[in-house]
């Protein structure tokens, strides 16, 4: 059986508490609707005919529920889940190793799988099909192939650069969903529910405070909650109203819009370093002490989302609207120069 989420026990190291605020079913998973029905058409589908579901690819970005997503699957089916990431997936013995030791209906989670060399792609391929895979024994002259069958399992992978995977890897995925951005009403009922679980009385509007400022990804919520939890803990006899959370979130500098110092700090690096842009990710990420790929994937989407920032052939292109957030006058008129 797959691995269940407690939902009751708390003060638990950090993986172990992260797992207690995930849903372990699809009924407590909030938000994702269509995805949701979608994969419980399958696996119903796929348990009546006494078969292994189709793979599975997951897209979006971090934090909104993929490794959650393939752990109910499993959970749904009855399986285990084998997890592991890309990068791991250095060569082909590795994979040849995990899926060597796969059993029936078992699910492999393949976390980050645009990551994963080419040479190691590649072996999915006749697995993901065929169900089976070729291994070389020996070297040079005495080199020889074994063919070894796998028995019927399910791949689920999750990315967030979907635009990254090869179009072969691509195809032989049986369904691809992207997971969006939740709404505000949703991660409200995000909130609620590990405020349930964490063992603290939240208000409404202590809930909505929160979720508003999570940028739409219940990982952050989550994350969120656990402070403001402290803060009301020693500071406010354990009840998170709404002026307690925006106190509690002050204290972390994150605004009313979700946006946090790394945020503010990119944008007016931008403006008044760089006149506003256009300026490559490399040039701005240089300047603001952090990497290229977490500009790209963890402030930009938000950032371009809110409309304070825009991707333009020659560069990042602060907007007006991020003149005024920080309280500066927008250029009126000329053309800013790439640099």
């Amino acid at each position: 059986m797959t691995e269940k989420f407690a939902t009751e026990t708390l003060n638990r190291p950090d993986e172990e508490f992260e797992r207690t605020l995930r849903p372990g079913r699809f009924t407590d998973f909030v938000g994702q609707a269509k995805i949701r029905e979608r994969l419980e058409l399958s696996v119903a589908a796929a348990k009546g005919r006494g078969e292994a579901m189709d793979h599975v690819l997951l897209c979006g970005p971090p934090g909104l529920g993929k490794t959650t997503m393939a752990y109910i699957l499993g959970d749904a089916m009855g399986a285990n889940v084998k997890a592991t990431s890309g990068p791991i997936l250095s060569k082909p013995a590795d994979l040849a190793g995990m899926l060597t030791n796969l059993e029936k209906g078992d699910v492999l989670f393949i976390d980050e799988i645009h990551r994963i060399q080419k040479s190691v792609e590649e072996y999915l391929y006749s697995a993901m099909e065929d169900f089976m895979i070729d291994i070389v024994l020996d070297q040079g002259a005495q080199a020889r192939s074994v063919r070894l069958n796998l028995p019927r399992f399910t791949l689920v992978g999750a990315t967030t650069r979907s635009g990254l995977l090869s179009s072969p890897m691509r195809s032989r995925f049986g369904m691809t969903n992207r997971l969006d951005y939740y709404a505000v009403s949703e991660l409200i009922e995000v909130v609620k529910r590990s405020a349930r679980i964490l063992g603290v009385e939240i208000a409404d509007e202590g809930a909505k405070e929160i979720a508003a400022r999570s940028r739409g990804t219940p990982r952050i919520a989550n994350n969120l909650l656990r402070w403001v939890r402290d803060y009301a803990q020693v500071r406010a006899d354990n009840r998170i109203t709404r002026e307690v959370a925006d106190q509690a979130l002050a204290m972390l500098d994150v605004d009313g819009r979700g946006l946090d110092e790394m945020d503010k700090r990119l944008l007016s690096t931008l403006i008044e370093k760089f006149g506003g842009g256009p300026v490559g990710v490399q040039t701005l990420a240089v300047s603001v002490g952090e990497e290229p790929g977490t500009i790209e994937e963890v402030y930009e989407p938000y950032l371009i989302q809110q409309g304070l920032l825009a991707r333009t052939p020659q560069g990042r292109l602060a907007t007006e609207s991020a003149y005024l957030l920080l309280g500066l006058t927008p250029p009126t008129s000329g053309t800013r120069e790439a640099t």
